[in-house]
This record gives C-alpha cells, sequence and structure tokens, in this order.
C-alpha cells in the first residue's frame, strides 16, 4: 500500500545522483530497504537518526553499509539529511526524525497495515508518502532507481478524453503534443483508445518503423525511459505511442503502469489520448496523470453525457478540467458549460478552418503554428508549465 501526501518531489539536479538516506533501527525492515535499493541500482547511506555528522564523516551504520554495497566510482555522493534525494524512514524511527527540517522527498516506510497512527506520524515529520511492504515495493523501487538515474521533474502528463463520442479529443491531444514539439519540448503522444482508430493515421505515419502498444502486452516491473522513447516510431519531432493494424491485443493494467512510469520520467510532456470507457488500464493512466482536459461540445445532450463521463474520471484524477467547442446551443457558452458540469473552463476550442483537409493531406492537427488551434494550445502549455513549477511538473527536455 502507498499513501501520498503530496506531490512535490525532491529537487534534483542533472547526471547521475546519490542513492536515498535510510532511517531506522530495525534490522528487518533495513534488510528489505537495502534488498529494494540493490534492485533499483542504488547504494543508500543508512543511520538511526537524522544524521548530524559533516559529509565527510560517515557514522559506523553507514561505513558498514558501504562496504557491504560499495559505490561505484564518479563524483562523491552527496549525504545527510537535506542533501539526500530521497529519504526512506522506518515507522520505528519516526519519532526519532521529528524535529529534523522539513523537506521534500521523504517517504515513511512500515509494515501494519492496520495501524492507523501511521498517517499522524507521516505528518508529523512531513513525509510525502506512507508505503506499506511488501504491497509497495514495486513503487519504492521505481522510485529509489528514479534518483539513482538522476531523472529529475517527470513530465508533465495530460490526458484528453472526449465528453461524447466525436467531441474531438483525439484532435486536441494531436494539436496539444504536436505544439509541445514546435515549442522545443521532449514530446510525447500515447494513444490508449484501442478502438479510436490510430493516431498514428492522424499524425500521417501509420507505416512509420518503431512499436506498438502490443509490444508491450508483457511488460513488468520497470522500463526504461530512453529504450521506450528511442523505440516508438517520430513524427513531426515527437514520439508516438499507438495501436498497429492488427487483432486488438490486451494490454494489462501492471504493462499500462509501467509504460505510462518510464514515458513520465523522460520529462518534458506527454499527452494522453483517452477512451471514454474507464477500465482498469485507464484507471492506471489516470492515477499518473497531472490534469485532465474533458472536451464538451456546447450542446445539452453533450453536457449531459460528459457529466457522466467527469464523474467517473474524477473518482481517479484530482485535476480534471472542461475544453469547450462550439458551435453553442441557445443559452449556452463556455462559462456556462463549465458551470454545469462544476469543473474549471481551461477555454473555447478554436474552430479552425480547412482542418479535415490538412488532416487528408497527412499535416496533423496544430500544424499551423500560427493558426487558432495553435494559439489555444501554445496558451495551454504556457499555463500549465507556469503551474507546474509550483507543484512538480516537467520542464523543458
Amino acid at each position: 500500500m502507498t499513501g501520498t501526501i503530496t506531490h512535490d518531489p525532491p529537487p534534483a539536479s542533472g547526471g547521475r545522483q546519490s542513492g536515498p538516506l535510510i532511517v531506522t533501527e530495525d534490522p528487518d525492515l533495513l534488510d528489505d530497504l537495502l534488498r529494494l535499493c540493490a534492485a533499483a541500482g542504488a547504494t543508500p547511506e543508512v543511520h538511526h537518526s537524522v544524521p548530524e555528522l559533516p559529509p565527510s564523516t560517515p557514522s559506523a551504520s553507514t561505513a558498514t553499509a558501504s562496504a557491504a554495497n560499495p559505490p561505484p566510482p564518479g563524483p562523491a555522493r552527496p549525504t545527510g539529511w537535506e542533501a539526500a534525494p530521497l529519504v526512506l524512514v522506518g515507522d520505528d524511527a519516526a519519532r526519532r526524525v521529528r524535529g529534523a527540517v522539513r523537506r521534500r522527498g521523504v517517504v515513511l516506510v512500515g509494515r501494519d497495515q492496520d495501524d492507523s497512527g501511521v498517517w499522524q506520524r507521516a505528518v508529523e515529520i512531513g513525509a510525502d508518502h506512507v508505503l506499506m511492504l511488501p504491497d509497495g515495493e514495486q513503487w519504492l523501487v521505481d522510485r529509489i532507481a528514479d534518483v539513482a538515474e538522476g531523472v529529475g521533474r517527470p513530465a508533465l502528463t495530460v490526458g484528453v478524453i472526449g465528453g461524447r463520442g466525436g467531441a474531438g479529443a483525439s484532435t486536441l491531444a494531436c494539436a496539444l503534443a504536436v505544439t509541445s514539439a514546435r515549442e522545443g519540448l521532449r514530446s510525447l503522444l500515447v494513444d490508449a483508445d484501442p478502438m479510436g482508430g490510430g493516431l498514428d493515421v492522424l499524425l500521417g505515419g501509420e507505416t512509420a518503423d518503431g512499436l506498438r502498444w502490443p509490444a508491450f502486452a508483457a511488460s513488468r516491473g520497470r522500463l526504461g525511459g530512453g529504450a521506450l522513447e528511442e523505440s516508438l516510431p517520430e513524427l513531426h519531432s515527437l514520439r508516438v505511442l499507438s495501436w498497429d493494424r492488427g487483432d486488438c491485443v490486451a494490454v494489462p493494467p501492471q504493462a499500462v503502469r509501467a509504460v505510462l512510469a518510464a514515458a513520465r520520467r523522460r520529462g518534458g510532456t506527454v499527452v494522453v489520448d483517452l477512451p471514454r470507457r474507464i477500465d482498469d488500464g485507464v484507471a492506471e493512466i489516470l492515477a499518473q496523470l497531472d490534469v485532465g482536459i474533458l472536451v464538451v461540445p456546447a450542446e445539452l445532450r453533450a453536457v449531459a453525457a460528459a457529466g457522466r463521463v467527469a464523474a467517473a474520471v474524477g473518482m481517479v484524477l484530482r485535476d480534471l478540467r472542461v475544453a469547450v467547442r462550439g458551435p453553442y446551443a441557445s443559452g449556452l457558452d463556455d462559462r456556462e458549460v463549465a458551470r454545469l458540469l462544476g469543473l474549471p473552463l481551461v477555454g473555447e476550442v478554436p474552430v479552425e478552418s480547412g482542418l479535415l483537409r490538412a488532416t487528408e493531406s497527412r499535416r496533423p492537427p496544430g500544424t499551423p503554428s500560427r493558426g487558432p488551434l495553435a494559439r489555444f494550445c501554445r496558451g495551454f502549455w504556457d499555463r500549465a508549465l507556469a503551474d507546474a513549477e509550483g507543484w512538480g511538473g516537467s520542464g523543458a527536455a
């Protein structure tokens, strides 16, 4: 089990970083955490309480752990409570670290699934996450590997979903990804709808070399972000993960989780075109989104249908916003649609003349950089990336 208190990651810098700081006196818990660090390729620093020694003076427990797991050659690793990229506090040590300087990237780790007091202890030490072993092992391995690889801010990940069929969600998703790539961001477009016909078709790249979703159906655990990116088709300066033209292959939720987590670790932006049917795989994607955009045509039946979609999506995704597409039915405008749905308004998706002809000529949505759709997308990214500086989103590639 894992629980999240905030979403802010620890500060990150380029290049390979140190492993986590482990604070615990529980020998069994320490054995498990050292095992997970080894699985993630990280060498931890171990203390019984908040380290007070200067970085050049290792404690006895640190020396013991280092002897068993010698650090890789390279620059000296940062040490200490404030310098470590990730801090794993055993539940036994929560009381001893209560007075430590508050920082991001603290995980409280325990074993007792029925201990309700763990949440209070997490708040007292300023932990970002509460994790219970063994259920949360894979999550923790991924987090440790992120800091060991020197991963910076994760990609700003945006999901686009239609309030009803034909709302234009796929068009907007493509335009957002194309605009992001044109602005110089590392960009990935993910087609999460196996019945949608394939976003690579919208981008004019259905025959482009690269892997599609069925190739990842057997994926388990952690995928390399760089390897994933390099394996996908590159179209219009962005990477695309879509579906092939063969029989529909079910991609299990754990594979969806692994793929999207790898994509997010590369930074930049990830845009996901979502189906309106929420199954376990889509729920895995929703759990990793930073923001969702619900595209709603401005007519009463579409608003009613969008309300049902919003209710289902809102059970997993906390930040869901609405983008309204005209023409408007009598008595409706974009603000009224947002009010009826009870969602923040992204804005009105503009009508772009010649969009159908452009698609037929294999020019993707958002291609005219000065067109109304591109301007809408550029405005969205400007606001979203500015907001992301405050809650842990992504920066440029």
